[in-house]
């Protein structure tokens, strides 16, 4: 058997990592909880916020808002919210000796009760 040559992978299009967008998620939080015990269940729902924004928004630096933090805390270590309503910036890095061009920004979107039909939405901040 010859062995096979490794075909070059070229990515074409343009990276959506350049946009500043804003967007409005909702995250199912019973997900990153679900067969965890109590004493972690809260930790790891924070630690799934950050995953969601890392692959949703496509960047490292993921950011959470302390209101964010205080709304997924609010009852206490066992009993985190099942779904929460999430807004992600992506926004560019100011800081001069950064490593990433851009990082995400998590902030919490008060007074949803009910998720049913909710879409993912774009914000326009002009």
């Amino acid at each position: 058997m010859a062995p096979s040559q490794k075909q070059s992978k070229k990515r074409s299009g343009r990276s959506a990592l350049k946009d500043v967008v804003t967007r409005e998620y909702t995250v199912h939080i019973q997900k990153f909880v679900r067969d965890k015990q109590f004493k972690k269940r809260t930790p790891n729902a924070i630690k799934g916020i950050i995953l969601f924004a890392r692959r949703h928004m496509g960047t490292k630096d993921v950011r959470i808002d302390p209101k964010l933090n205080e709304a997924v805390w609010a009852k206490g270590v066992r009993y985190p919210p099942r779904r929460i309503r999430i807004r992600l910036e992506r926004k560019r890095n100011d800081d001069e000796d950064a490593k990433e061009k851009l990082y995400t920004y998590a902030t919490h979107v008060p007074g949803i009760t009910d998720f049913h039909g909710l879409q993912n939405e774009v914000i326009d901040t002009d």
